[in-house]
C-alpha cells in the first residue's frame, strides 16, 4: 500500500499514512494531533524493492 505524507494546516504537524488507493481518493484524512480535516498532501520520496538483482 502507498504512503503518504500530509501536513495539518492548523497545528504545523507533519505525518505519515498508509492508505489503499480506495482510501486515499475518498479525501477523508484527519490530523492525528488535533483532528482537524485542513491537511495537505507533502510531496515524498519514492522507492520500488524488486526481487532482481540490477
Amino acid at each position: 500500500m502507498p504512503l503518504y505524507e500530509f501536513l495539518c494546516v492548523d497545528c504545523d504537524q507533519t505525518f505519515t499514512k498508509v492508505q489503499s488507493l480506495a482510501e486515499y481518493d475518498k479525501g477523508e484524512v484527519t490530523c492525528p494531533k488535533c483532528g482537524s480535516k485542513k491537511v495537505i498532501q507533502e510531496p515524498s520520496t519514492f522507492f520500488a524493492v524488486t526481487s532482481k538483482k540490477s
